[in-house]
């Protein structure tokens, strides 16, 4: 899907250069990179872009000068992306401790469309890591779109569905949405709200926002300078130590108890083409952490208390990891072959030279049958390391089916005996099973009747087909960690990731002890998981009575010494419910699955509403508003709506609802694990369509990708109208003789 996107911008830069901008453009057309330069993923966003969707290329013009254009026959299926010029962007940043609100307020123009037409256009939002978006809003001269949240029931009353393009992720961290029918011409104000989370590193949280514009996107007009500005507010919580804004040249508005400001404005030529980075130290030489509670809202179903404790490890230097008793339990049905197993086997590789000769190690590989690296675990030796790597690449019996409980079992029992380690299991699958409850079910068994260290079954899992919040609540039985990958460029990178951050334990058994019993305390998460050197863990919940005075965190470290923390107790001054709201809503997706509790449900679908995160329980529609100029009346006293002064226009109370696709990954696909359907397949096309397409569609995009274009255009624009009907039917007869060959092409036998 990435690559189609990306595909479709390099189509619409070609096509872009069909416009004409006039003698006293700023700014070349633009140019897309030469075949050496590219990679596949190049013309993706990589900052807040709004594009014109283009299915009819001949209504591609400047809107002000418009001038000859070739004619061009056919349409581009799929329609071709061509970016609009930007003409102002603000972008507010909120950090609370490791999530941070973005907001970013931007105008474009449709530059590329003639007055007399209209195009849809296409918002394209990158988010930063683990990023949730939150919300869009869309201003126009007569009409307003915003994006919201409803309940899956409210949502099977509306009638009107959105295409699947028309809201969608490209990517797991490119949220896309259309909005219909703008005018060539048209300036649009448009409003995008997202969250996203902090990376950690030795003491320090690190924040990346998408904000690098290409050099397309400056309008090409006369130099005008114009504002850019970045607002960031980092506030109390988590951080202890130095802020450092550096990719712009801040400057320090404010410097108090309750936060620190930074203020970026600047009259610029062109916009930045450098994201904000944002770090703030949290380090401490040993493992701390702290409470934050909150009261909730009025509006919140559950309303009792709300809390939030966060644990840091400290300095690296001081803290020792476990030693490790590792196996991998890895899909090789025929939907993992190819770039996912390559992908998964070269973070499994990663993984095992990062094992000390002190741990050891197995390998699982299963289908519907289940094969066995050794019949016993095996020291990380050099040695056995790299016999492990020659046999994870060779090929195995590819079987059509996915059992996941009987590899499961086998690596469970074969950590059963292992004394002064921690047990862990590596889960990597793309599909979905049938026994998914009793994989759970049993686990909880094992768990419950196990020893004191029993074995963390961390979960992986690729695409949309398996199902997410089994693989979830799997891990969090069995104080786990889950990870996932949407697409085939993030699975090894996305893997290694929780690899990296499960191998580094250097606190388990983690309970939260009150001195006083004030009251019940329910954590979100069934079991607290364990605490790594490379991330904070945060566990939220709620709590029922007055909040304890005391609290304190206890664990085993990984010489097995016991461990006790006091947690610094404070009322949050955050909005706690948003901070906590994406966690939340994923853990009790979770359990909801596992128990069917409908309630929990509600409570998802009444949070999800309420703070405007996605979730299986709740759709996304799109608020057509219509605005009606108050002096203008019909018969019957109704509002007539029209173009006239924007002062005068109000937003009419009824909007029209567009129900979007469903956002969320869902809760498995059996039929197509059974298919084994991989990730990033695509449907071909059927030969005669396909070669019609390359013969009518493409054509714009093969002219426009030549030098001499952009000259007929203008020489074009100044010839007279008896030389251009001349030359009409010219071409005309040329074109006959083209659409000849084609269809003797495409139709041979009846030629």
């Amino acid at each position: 899907m990435a690559e189609d996107f990306a595909k479709a911008v390099e189509d619409g830069l070609k096509l872009g250069k069909r416009i004409y901008l006039g003698k006293d453009r700023a700014v070349a057309p633009p140019k897309p990179l030469p075949p050496m330069q590219k990679s596949p993923h190049v013309y993706l966003p990589s900052a807040p872009m709004v594009y014109a969707v283009i299915s009819d290329p001949r209504i591609v013009d400047n809107p002000d000068i418009p001038s000859y254009q070739p004619h061009v026959h056919g349409r581009l299926d799929p329609p071709a992306l061509i970016p609009l010029q930007m003409n102002a962007v603000d972008l507010d940043v909120d950090c609370y401790g490791d999530t941070a609100f973005v907001r970013v307020s931007g105008s474009w123009r449709v530059h590329c469309v003639m007055a007399s037409r209209s195009c849809d256009c296409r918002i394209a939002v990158p988010m930063g890591d683990q990023g949730s978006i939150l919300g869009v809003e869309v201003d126009l001269p007569t009409k307003s779109y915003s994006s919201q949240l409803i309940g899956v029931e409210e949502s099977k009353g509306i009638q009107k569905t959105a295409k699947p393009e028309d809201g969608e992720f490209v990517n797991s961290q490119i949220f896309t949405i259309t909005i219909p029918k703008i005018d060539g011409g048209t300036f649009i104000s448009i409003k995008l709200h997202w969250s996203q989370k902090l990376t950690y590193n030795d003491g320090q949280l690190t924040l990346a926002v998408p904000f690098s514009f290409p050099e397309f996107v400056n309008p090409s007009i006369k130099k005008i300078a114009r504002k850019e500005k970045i607002q960031l507010n980092v506030h109390s919580g988590f951080a202890t130590g130095m802020v450092q804004a550096t990719s712009h040249p801040f400057k320090e508005l404010r410097h108090e108890t309750g936060g620190i400001g930074f203020l970026y404005e600047a009259n610029v030529l062109t916009w930045t083409e450098t994201d904000l980075n944002l770090s703030y130290s949290v380090s401490s030489s040993n493992i701390f952490g702290g409470a934050l509670f909150q009261s909730p809202s009025i509006d919140d179903l559950d309303q009792r208390d709300m809390f939030c404790i966060y644990l840091f490890p400290g300095s690296q230097s001081n803290t020792k990891v476990f030693r490790k008793d590792v196996i991998f339990v890895v899909d090789i049905s025929g939907s993992m072959q190819g770039k996912s197993f390559e992908s998964a086997k070269n973070a499994i590789n990663t993984a095992l030279s990062k094992l000390s000769p002190q741990d050891s190690f197995n390998i699982i590989a299963f289908c519907d049958e289940t094969f066995l690296f050794s019949t016993s675990m095996v020291s990380a030796s050099d040695e056995e390391v790299e016999r492990a790597s020659d046999w994870i690449a060779k090929d195995h019996s590819e079987g059509a089916g996915t059992n996941i409980f009987i590899p499961l079992q086998k690596a469970v029992y074969m950590l059963s005996d292992r004394k002064g380690s921690i047990p862990m299991v590596f889960l990597v699958t793309d599909g979905a099973v049938e026994d998914e409850r009793k994989n759970c079910e049993w686990m909880n068994k094992v768990v419950k009747n196990g020893r004191p260290l029993c074995p963390r079954i961390h979960t992986f899992g690729i695409g949309s087909f398996c199902n997410h919040h089994f693989l979830r609540m799997l891990s969090m039985i069995s104080q786990g960690q889950y990870g996932a990958a949407f697409d085939l460029d993030s699975i090894e990178p996305q893997m290694q990731k929780l690899f990296s951050k499960s191998l580094s334990t250097v606190l388990a058994n983690i309970t939260i002890d009150a001195a006083d019993d004030h009251g019940q305390i329910e954590v979100y998460s069934l079991h607290v998981p364990d605490l790594s050197s490379e991330s904070p863990l945060i566990i939220s919940g709620r709590y029922q009575g007055s909040f304890p005075d005391t609290l304190k965190a206890k664990g085993i470290l990984g010489d097995s010494s016991s461990f006790i923390v006091d947690l610094k107790i404070e009322k949050a001054d955050i909005p706690l419910d948003r901070v906590i709201a994406r966690q939340q809503i994923d853990l009790l997706t979770a359990q909801a699955w596992f128990f069917k509790n409908k309630q929990l449900e509600e409570q998802i679908a009444n949070l999800s509403i309420r703070t405007c995160n996605i979730s299986e329980y709740s759709r996304m529609v799109l608020l057509d508003k219509r605005k009606i100029d108050t002096d203008a009346e019909v018969a019957g006293g109704q509002k007539a709506s029209k173009k006239g002064d924007a002062c005068k226009l109000l937003e009419s109370e009824e909007p029209k609802k567009v129900l979007l696709q469903v956002l969320t990954v869902g809760f498995g696909n059996l039929i197509a694990t059974t298919k084994n359907i991989r990730l990033g397949s695509e449907k071909e096309i059927p030969p005669k369509v396909e070669i019609l397409n390359k013969a009518t569609s493409n054509c714009c995009p093969r002219l426009c990708a030549s030098c001499c274009c952009m000259c007929c255009i203008q020489c074009c624009s100044k010839m007279s109208n008896q030389c251009a009907i001349v030359c009409t039917q010219v071409l005309g007869a040329i074109a006959c003789i083209g659409c000849c060959q084609c269809c003797s092409l495409c139709f041979p036998e009846e030629g």
